[in-house]
């Protein structure tokens, strides 16, 4: 209990600092100009947003200089994030829970994703015996990294069908090509994963689809309702010491976001590292088109989305079933809201 309170105070007071905080200091330059950012596999389509953001030089036109710290997965940057040697993160929304109950708050400053665009995959050899997520007990399963947001999807669906967190072996194979590799070795029975790989992955006719968030309805079939994915997010003090450079970085994200809103997949695909298609242009424009109604046309949250999260979360979690947590306290719109009137 007193480890919930301290965690919604903090959060509560980083909520009075920003409101309270005149609108002509919030339009000073940032506090620092310097920003660490971490991120779990950049390539990811699950992140198209921050590479767009980047490459668009929307960071730099607002007097940022943004470092960005790719790792294997989502838990991985979360982890950056606490030990001190990232600033802020783009990862899942599912961390803002989890580190509240924890009694180490984090706040979501934009939403990045509407849904998170998850594929849960069967490699060929074990689709032909699978009639539902029963069938995952004993088998060996990739994510980006154990504790990411892949790994909840997949124990979710488990726990959903009456089994245990333990009834399949996790194994992090990051993004990329990594996970190609894993599914033609065998290294791997099934796979949580995102565009591009799954795209490049049934293209060649190696695995079989079995659950699909990229689609909203795809998303309330495994999830209930909305849920929302990738996010930026910091801690409460880090918001709290740095207001102006936190809306900063808020207002080139949703630059980013409304910028991708009004270009075709071709064009993105155009401004992005060439490596990110996996030597198959073609298969990445089309997942770029195909995942184009995943992102945030304006980085708002919503509350059925949080709720979605949280009900998902205390299915498999003990240290989220087991608490009070305030949902308010987990995410902000008060810098996607400027951002938004500054850009109308």
């Amino acid at each position: 209990m007193v480890r919930h309170l301290l965690s919604t105070m903090a959060a509560a007071l980083a909520a009075v600092v920003l409101v309270a905080a005149p609108a002509k200091a919030q339009n000073a330059a940032p506090e620092t100009t310097k920003i660490r950012l971490a991120v779990g596999g950049k390539s990811a389509l699950y992140y198209l947003p921050l590479t767009v953001t980047e490459r668009l030089g929307y960071f730099k036109e607002a007097g940022l200089d943004v470092e960005i710290i790719d790792l294997q997965g989502g838990s991985k940057s979360l982890q950056a994030l606490m030990g001190g040697s990232a600033d802020v993160v783009t990862g899942a929304f599912d961390h803002t829970i989890q580190m509240q109950a924890k009694g180490q708050p984090i706040v979501a400053l934009v939403q990045l994703g509407r849904f998170p665009g998850f594929v849960l995959a069967l490699r060929n050899e074990k689709a032909a015996s699978y009639t539902g997520p029963k069938d995952l007990k004993g088998l060996k399963i990739g994510v980006t990294a154990p504790g990411s947001s892949t790994h909840f999807m997949a124990l979710h669906l488990m726990v959903q069908n009456g089994l245990k967190p333990t009834d399949a072996s996790f194994i992090g194979v990051g993004n990329g090509s990594t996970v190609v590799a894993a599914i033609q070795r065998g290294d791997i029975d099934a796979v949580v994963s995102v565009d591009p790989v799954v795209a490049l992955l049934d293209s060649q006719k190696l695995i079989k689809i079995v659950a699909d968030t990229r689609t909203l309805e795809g998303t309330q079939a495994v999830y209930g309702g909305p849920y929302p994915a990738a996010v930026l997010y910091a801690s409460p003090a880090f918001i709290e010491k740095n207001p102006r450079t936190v809306q900063a970085l808020s207002g080139a994200f949703v630059r980013g976001l409304k910028w991708m809103q009004t270009h075709p997949a071709e064009e993105i695909a155009r401004i992005l590292p060439e490596e990110y298609a996996l030597g198959n242009m073609p298969i990445f424009i089309q997942s770029i088109k195909a995942n184009l109604p995943l992102y945030s046309p304006d980085g708002r949250f919503t509350r059925a989305g949080a709720e979605t999260a949280l009900a998902v979360l205390r299915e498999f979690d003990p240290a989220v079933r087991d608490v009070k947590i305030d949902l308010a306290a987990t995410y902000t719109d008060t810098f996607v809201e400027k951002a938004n009137a500054a850009s109308q």
